[in-house]
């Protein structure tokens, strides 16, 4: 990988004039040079005429007949000598081309880890831990299986559960999904826009269910719904906190009358002394059979009451408000995360391993977003 440059280069000094270099010698590739007086003979001795004649490769050249010159034989080259500088100078040349590649190579790829480090990692504003050098990188099934959102749909919460028919929940612009360390979040800011909603119900309220999520609240004042289902005249349940008689609570409220009359809710109802920008865990439980409500609270009962039913008011779940009396409350403002729903009643002790993450013995939840 490159970030676009070219790796420096390292151009090479010319070679010395005789010295071989990386082209061939003068008098020829791998040989030695040239002499004056032709190939394979005796330059001119003093005294003796300008350059021979040849007389045939291998005899003397022809001298005037006025000085016959005696038989001198031509020295002969030691090839086995030649052969050795030529493979000599092969194997210098390799080397080098060698050295070359390596270093070359050496500087692309540190080149590329740069480029790398910086687009994936290592600045301050990212916390992914970093890969372990040769680890395979997830697969895209892998990926898609942990996605929070809905591919190609990052305002739409996704639905992890994969227990059935998937409710996804749409973010409006008052709502910002957040990355942390090892997790994600949703922040709502409150008001008419802070709010997320299902594209259908994710429980059927007539049956057992349990409804839980983990809020982080800023504000301790009025009505602040986290999770509710309902719309039309009135909500069908609610799980969030509520200043009530005065006094700081979680609540957890259901409707039994189809006009969502106040005389005909009922509700579990806890101090929360300490609800001000601290993690809480809220579960809300319905046993249809036993017509009971129960809420939990850092996954310990809080308290329970009976109920003749609950309401199926129509609507899809939401997250951050509550219908009331046929307009939209009890706006959130804060974080959560962990969000899930069992088709089921969760007993008092599969409730008390919630917030532990060890959720093998409650079975798979209907619904999931945000785990």
């Amino acid at each position: 990988m490159t970030d676009g440059t070219n790796p420096p280069s390292n151009p090479q000094p010319e070679p010395a004039p005789g010295s071989g270099g990386f082209g061939p010698a003068p008098g020829g590739y791998g040989f030695p040079p040239a002499q004056p007086g032709g190939y394979g003979f005796p330059p001119p001795q003093p005294g003796q005429p300008g350059p021979p004649i040849p007389g045939g490769y291998g005899y003397p050249n022809q001298q005037p007949e006025s000085a016959p010159a005696a038989f001198v034989p031509a020295p002969q080259p030691d090839w086995e000598a030649m052969a050795d500088r030529s493979e000599a100078q092969r194997s210098r040349r390799r080397m080098v081309f060698v050295s070359l590649g390596v270093v070359g190579a050496l500087l692309a790829g540190g080149a590329g880890w740069f480029f790398f480090a910086r687009s994936e990692g290592g600045g301050p504003d990212n916390d992914k831990p970093p890969v372990a050098s040769g680890s395979p990188s997830p697969s895209q099934s892998a990926s898609e299986e942990n996605a929070v959102t809905v591919p190609n749909e990052p305002t739409q919460l996704r639905d992890r559960a994969n227990n059935g028919p998937a409710v996804q929940l749409a973010m409006n612009p008052g709502v910002e999904l957040v990355k942390m360390e090892n997790r994600n979040e949703l922040r709502l800011k409150g008001g008419a826009e802070s709010f997320a909603q299902g594209n259908e119900q994710a429980v059927d309220v007539t049956k057992s269910f349990t409804v839980t999520t983990r809020v982080y609240s800023v504000t301790e004042t009025g009505t602040r719904m986290a999770i509710s289902q309902g719309d039309g005249v009135s909500y069908s349940f609610e799980l969030g906190f509520e200043v009530v008689s005065g006094k700081k609570s979680w609540v957890f409220r259901v409707q039994t009358g189809e006009k969502g009359a106040a005389a005909t809710a009922q509700q579990v109802v806890v101090e929360a002394p300490e609800a001000l920008k601290k993690w809480t865990q809220l579960t809300g439980t319905y046993d249809a059979e036993k017509k009971t409500i129960a809420l939990y609270v850092n996954d310990k009962a809080a308290g329970q009451a009976q109920v003749s039913g609950i309401w199926a008011g129509p609507g899809p779940v939401q997250l951050g408000r509550a219908r009331h009396h046929g307009i939209w409350s009890g706006s959130f403002v804060g974080s959560m995360d962990r969000i899930r729903i069992w088709d089921k009643a969760l007993a008092p002790e599969q409730v008390a391993v919630l917030d532990s993450g060890n959720l093998s013995k409650l079975g798979k939840p209907k619904h999931a977003w945000l785990i």
